[in-house]
């Protein structure tokens, strides 16, 4: 079985695989002060409810974007799991050709999400993110990493409303009945999910401009994604695995 670990800003998904299937899927904090005993406890606890014994643990990989988070992460996998982890990153042989300025610069789950998506669906494709950044990645037919943006996301964005500006509350973000809010949190929340929209739109189109392909999909993942698509037609499939099922493709070579 493969132990996968996806660690994002916000939240850390772990994925256990036996060949291309899922077993289970794990979700908790992305946790700066954790020690890798709390790690390796909260591994252990995960794979005992499931009933898997640790000997049927054959290789973790993992994909992190959360460098401060590694040093207690990869102990907690040598010592728990009794296995070395595979760190995706930049000089990880995945297929993908990264065509930026400076490789070294884009992230393991851009990365990760890319190859993913190239061998689940081929083609030119725009990968969009929306994590605590919504990132937007532009792929080729022949697997080249074009380049992307990256924005705040919906998350950081309502904290900045209340940090920010003393009389906006905290507010949740949900689809307000109507775009025109008859109070501050119905506006709030407008200006968030409708303002994102309008972002999301304008950015996929100058992107498919730029691009030049023809029959360019747009694959929406993240925790967010599906609220987003559901008001617009920029996105042409969702796929919440995308990342994990990334680490998987690498790990059995692409």
């Amino acid at each position: 079985m493969l132990f996968a670990i996806d660690v994002g800003n916000s939240n850390m998904v772990m994925g256990l695989y036996d060949g291309p299937k899922v077993l289970n899927i794990w979700r908790m904090t992305t946790d700066h002060e954790k020690t890798s005993d709390e790690f390796g406890l909260f591994f252990m606890s995960c794979f005992a409810n499931a009933n898997i014994e640790i000997s049927q643990i054959e290789a973790v990989i993992i994909a992190s974007v959360v460098p401060p988070i590694m040093y207690s992460l990869e102990h907690a996998i040598r010592k728990y799991v009794e296995r070395n982890p595979i760190i995706v990153d930049a000089n990880t042989a995945t297929g993908l050709t990264l065509k930026n300025e400076n490789p070294q610069e884009v992230g393991a789950d851009r990365i990760v999400n890319a190859v993913a998506a190239c061998v689940k669906y081929g083609g030119a494709l725009i990968l969009v993110d929306f994590g605590t950044a919504t990132t937007f990645d532009a792929i080729s037919p022949d697997k080249e990493y074009l380049g992307g943006v990256i924005c705040p996301g919906v998350k950081i964005s309502a904290d900045a409303l209340f940090t920010k500006a003393s009389k906006l509350p905290r507010v949740e973000l949900q689809k307000p009945s109507k775009v025109i809010g008859k109070n501050t949190v119905r506006s709030i929340q407008s200006g968030l999910l409708y303002g994102y929209v309008g972002q999301l739109e304008y950015i996929v189109k100058k992107m498919k401009e730029e691009m030049g392909y023809p029959d360019i999909r747009v694959i929406g993942t993240g925790g967010l994604a599906r609220m987003f698509a559901n008001e617009t037609d920029a996105i042409d499939i969702i796929d919440s695995t995308l990342t994990l099922e990334g680490l998987r493709i690498i790990y059995e070579g692409c």
